[in-house]
Order: structure tokens, then C-alpha cells, then sequence
């Protein structure tokens, strides 16, 4: 549940709530909330599905500790607000109204949970008694004072295809990437609960179910588990090969990489390569081989992007070579940091480089490249071509094969950053250019001590601040039009839209741009309906023409440059 301008989850109301509920008079607060066993297992459930990835009941995470909410809140109102936050908003209620001009973006409603759900999630919450810790608002300043102008740019859009639907509530189909297969006009997307279509035409054809191939396939609770990427070798026309990775169940099979045991396993991502006999068929047939599997405590920051440098040549170093975006699986959110901050000893909070034809890591199933800053050195992961990412969740290169990540912020700030080979780009000692407490309140950032605190952090080229988006995603470098030259990217909640020339290096100037349909200019919030989450992706054909996509209605739009 990690939201903005439509935000993230419960966690801001009951951050609000614990700071300025009023206790009414009459009956004691949470004495209408059923302590059922059956019931309270029920909200279990709904707790780990919808909440879990933001809030505990034991320490300040994402979101607040939610320990003692229901004894401090009337249940109708945790209800009301858990459904429909606009009409809070709307009724000019106190507490919403601060919370709004505290987080200065509203929660999304949750209509879709229904009185059983809120009453069996209610049981499972009034189970934690002890009061949360009454933490204190910070200081409602920006810590990044520019504001981000509107360019006045307005791209025509137009709606290309829709994924059939693999749910029935939003979002109805999830999408995270949508590319071509390499040398060809085939362009491949993926559903994160089912698999990857081929567009042929303008209708999505489905061309790997791995749903049916892999039968321990999760694709939730979070946003980001099922199928979170994939990457087609870019040889697939004479090899056939292309890489998945997917979430199981904790304990689904041995990983490769774990931590101590004091920490849970609550899912694994696992990396797969699929060799398919026909590569011009439009369905996959042929064989599959488990290439790496990887031990997480949540559904959160996992192994979202898979990529093959698409400015490569045959014969150059990073031809055929896979990069891997890891993230801290939520260890430090559970106070392991030192499972993040491992210096390029471990996979985790790392971009890693394997070569897939390869035989020499460690389980034997893929190559470490020898030009990898930290092969062979001893204590040090020889996958790890960069570390210190919170959430690297797009990995992408601009026409002359700059190497770029955007970033994924814990409560402040996001980031997009060049990337070097044996950099640190300071999680989770950094957001942006300020310093957080891992071991802290991770609400809070503070400016940079003298020297850096010893630890030789490489900082974002692009830092925002959660006043303007919530979550960054980049798209595409645009080779034409109005855009041309400039890196387009948005917020995957509220679908916000920016742009930058990064030729101006080190700091580009970052300005917003909005969408037109049928003429009518509006924003991506407004076309997928008030209330809803965007959830916004790029994707691009091999045309170059690139394309907006939400998860709501499961739709892709095409832009017109």
C-alpha cells in the first residue's frame, strides 16, 4: 500500500489519528470490535495483503506502528476513511484536512474492501494493545526548495490496446514493461499474474503463460510481485534465450543467497532463463533452467528490472551481459540494515551484471564477468556492479550508452543516478544528498555532516522531493518532437509526468508536462478515475514510439510525438 499525490497507504491517517484523535464520550473506543479467532485470522490475511508492505505493530516503518489504533479511534471512522478518504476531504473534516496539509497528497480509497473485510482486519488489528509511540510531526518545510515548473507541453495520446483483464477489481492487469524483442518489430509485454503477450497488431496474444509453467508463481500482497521483468538476449533470433524473475513463498526451494535466521523468509525471487525451440513462434515451446534465487523478509524491493544494455555492439565488453536491479527486500525497514549495507559483499541493494552463458558463480548456473569491478576480490560478491540502492527499479541508457537507475525513496526524497561500476550510492545511510538514521525514525533526513561521514557516496543527478511525486519510474530517451532529447519519466501513484535534458549534467532542470485525449487536456490521475492509482509504466516499440501504460483498467496508450 505505498502511495502519493494519491498516497500510499493507512499509514498516513493513522500517523494523523495517533497524534490528534479527541477521545469522544460514551462507549470505551473498540468495544464493538469482535475478538473472534476466525475472524481475526481473516484480518490477518487482509493485513498482510494490503497493509503489511508499509506498517508493523512493533516499530515506525514506512508507516507508523500501528500498535493501539483501535483503542484510540472510533472503528466507523477507521472504516469510513479506510474506504473513501474524498469525502473526509470533501466534509472539510479536521483530521483529514491535516493530514492532507501535512502529506499534501490524499490516500487512494480502498472501496473495495467490504464491512466483513474492515470489521475482520479491525479484530485482527485490536489483537496489539500496547499504545503506539506518539511520534511527533516534522517540521512541514521543503527540503528542496525549487518547485518543479510546468513546461506547457502537452503530448496527444491515444489509446493503443488493453491486457485482458486478471482480476476483476483494480488494477485489472498488471504491467511493468513492455519492449521489443531485439533486431525485430515484435513487441513483448508482461502481466505480472499471468505472463508475456506479444502485441500483434494491436491485440495481445499470449505467447508465455507462467502462471501454468511455474505453479508456485505469487503475484501478491504488493505491487510489485508475479512477474516483475523480463529482458530478451539480445542473440534470442539465433539462441532463443530470454530471462524472467518471478516471486515464490518463502521456503519455496533452496536459495542461493539468504541472511541470518533471526529474519524471516517471506518470499523469494527467482531469476529463470527460457530457451525456446522456434524463436519466430508466436508461443513458447522448449526447456527453462532456474538461474539464481534469492531470500526476502517481505514483498517489497525485490528484483524488479531485468535489462541487456541495448546500445551494445557484438564483440564490445556488455554485449550479452544481464543487469539486475535488487533491492533491500525491506531488511532495513525491519532494522537488518546491515543486510543492505554490505559494501558489495552480498546481492542485496545492488545492481548486479552476470553473463548467462556463464558457468563460474557460485551454484554454477551463470557466468561472473571478469570485468565486473569486485570479481575475484576476496569477501566481495563478484555479481555487484554497483550498491546502495533502496528500490533500483528501472535500468536504462540514453543514445551514447550512459547507464542510468532510478530509485525508489524511503519517506522524502527520489532519485535518478548515473551509474558506475564499484559505486555506492548510500542506502541506507543516504536519501538523496541528506542522511537518514537506518537504526532510527526513518521519517527523518537531516543535511549533510562535513565530510560525508567517510563513506564516499555517489549522489543523484536528479533528487525530488515527495511533494511532488511519490514513487519514481523513468521511461524513455525521446529522439523526437517537442521532447527530443529529454528523458521522460513520472510517478508511478498519481501518474505525474516530467521531462529533463540530460545534457545538462550534473543537474538537469526538471520541468512537468501533461497528456491530451481527444484534445481535452487532463491528467493521467483524472483519465483513470478519481480515487484510483495510476500506477504508471513506459514501454517503447521498436519504432520508437513510446507508449504510457496503467494498471488500473490494464490499458496502453500510445504518444503521439
Amino acid at each position: 500500500m505505498r502511495n502519493s499525490r494519491k498516497t500510499t497507504s493507512l499509514y498516513i491517517f493513522c500517523l494523523l489519528i495517533t497524534m490528534v484523535a479527541c477521545q469522544p464520550k460514551g462507549n470505551k473506543i473498540g468495544a464493538d470490535i469482535s475478538q473472534a479467532q476466525d475472524q481475526i485470522l481473516a484480518g490477518k490475511a487482509i493485513f498482510q495483503n494490503q497493509c503489511s508492505t508499509c506498517h508493523n505493530f512493533k516499530d515506525n516503518a514506512i508507516g507508523p506502528n500501528l500498535s493501539g489504533l483501535t483503542r484510540q479511534v472510533d472503528s466507523e471512522w477507521i472504516k469510513g476513511f479506510i474506504k473513501n478518504p474524498s469525502a473526509f476531504f470533501d466534509d472539510e473534516d479536521e483530521r483529514a484536512l491535516a493530514l492532507l496539509a501535512t502529506y499534501k497528497t490524499p490516500m487512494p480509497a480502498f472501496g473495495s474492501l467490504s464491512e466483513p473485510d474492515l470489521d475482520a482486519l479491525l479484530s485482527y488489528m485490536h489483537t496489539f494493545a500496547t499504545p503506539a509511540e506518539q511520534v511527533a510531526l516534522l517540521e512541514n518545510k521543503n527540503w528542496i526548495e525549487e518547485g518543479i515548473e510546468d513546461s506547457g507541453i502537452r503530448i496527444e495520446i491515444e489509446e493503443f490496446f488493453q491486457l485482458p483483464a486478471s482480476d476483476t477489481v483494480p488494477p485489472l492487469a498488471k504491467m511493468t514493461k513492455m519492449e521489443p524483442i531485439p533486431g525485430t518489430d515484435r513487441l513483448m509485454i508482461n502481466d505480472q499474474r499471468v505472463g508475456i503477450y506479444e502485441v500483434i497488431g494491436s491485440e495481445p496474444k499470449l505467447f508465455l503463460n507462467l502462471k501454468d509453467k511455474m505453479d508456485k508463481l505469487v503475484s501478491k500482497p504488493g505491487w510489485g510481485t508475479g512477474l516483475g521483468s523480463f529482458a530478451f538476449h539480445p542473440d534470442y533470433l539465433e539462441n532463443g534465450l530470454f530471462y524472467t524473475a518471478h516471486t515464490e513463498p518463502g521456503g519455496s526451494a533452496i536459495p542461493d543467497t539468504g541472511y541470518t535466521d533471526s529474519l524471516k523468509v517471506f518470499m523469494q525471487w527467482v531469476l529463470t532463463e527460457w530457451k525456446n525451440e522456434e524463436p519466430e513462434s508466436t508461443l513458447f515451446e522448449g526447456e527453462f533452467r532456474e538461474l539464481l534465487r534469492i531470500d526476502i523478509p517481505s514483498q517489497a524491493h525485490g528484483m524488479q528490472e531485468l535489462a541487456f544494455n541495448p546500445t551494445a555492439k557484438k564483440g564490445e565488453e556488455d554485449y550479452g551481459l544481464l543487469y539486475i536491479g535488487f533491492g533491500d527486500g525491506g531488511t532495513v525497514e525491519q532494522g537488518f540494515a546491515n543486510i543492505s549495507y554490505n559494501q558489495g559483499s552480498d546481492l542485496y541493494s545492488s545492481i548486479l551484471r552476470i553473463d548467462p552463458l556463464g558457468r563460474n558463480s557460485d551454484n554454477g548456473k551463470y557466468g561472473i564477468p571478469e570485468v565486473n569491478p569486485f570479481f575475484g576480490q576476496e569477501g566481495k560478491a563478484g555479481e555487484v556492479y554497483a550498491n546502495g540502492f533502496r528500490n533500483p527499479n528501472r535500468l536504462f541508457w540514453d543514445q551514447v550508452g550512459n547507464f542510468y537507475a532510478t530509485d525508489i525513496g524511503q519517506h522524502t526524497i527520489e532519485e535518478i543516478n548515473r551509474i558506475e561500476p564499484g559505486k555506492f550510492y548510500g542506502w541506507p545511510f543516504r536519501e538523496g544528498t541528506f542522511e537518514i538514521n537506518p537504526y532510527g525514525n526513518f521519517r527523518e533526513i537531516f543535511p549533510l555532516k562535513e565530510g560525508d561521514g567517510g563513506l564516499d557516496v555517489t549522489y543523484p543527478i536528479v533528487q525530488m522531493e515527495h511533494d511532488e511525486l511519490a514513487a519514481i519510474f523513468a521511461g524513455y530517451f525521446v529522439d523526437e518532437g517537442v521532447l527530443s532529447g529529454n528523458l521522460i519519466f513520472g510517478d508511478i501513484l498519481s501518474g505525474r509526468l516530467f521531462h529533463a535534458n540530460f545534457n545538462e549534467n550534473p543537474r538537469p532542470t526538471i520541468y512537468s508536462w501533461k497528456v491530451m485525449v481527444d484534445g481535452q487536456e487532463m491528467t493521467l490521475a483524472e483519465m483513470v478515475g478519481e480515487g484510483n492509482r495510476v500506477d504508471l509504466k513506459f514501454g517503447k516499440d521498436a519504432e520508437g514510439n513510446i507508449y504510457i501504460m496503467s494498471k488500473t483498467e490494464g490499458k496502453v496508450f500510445r504518444m503521439r510525438l
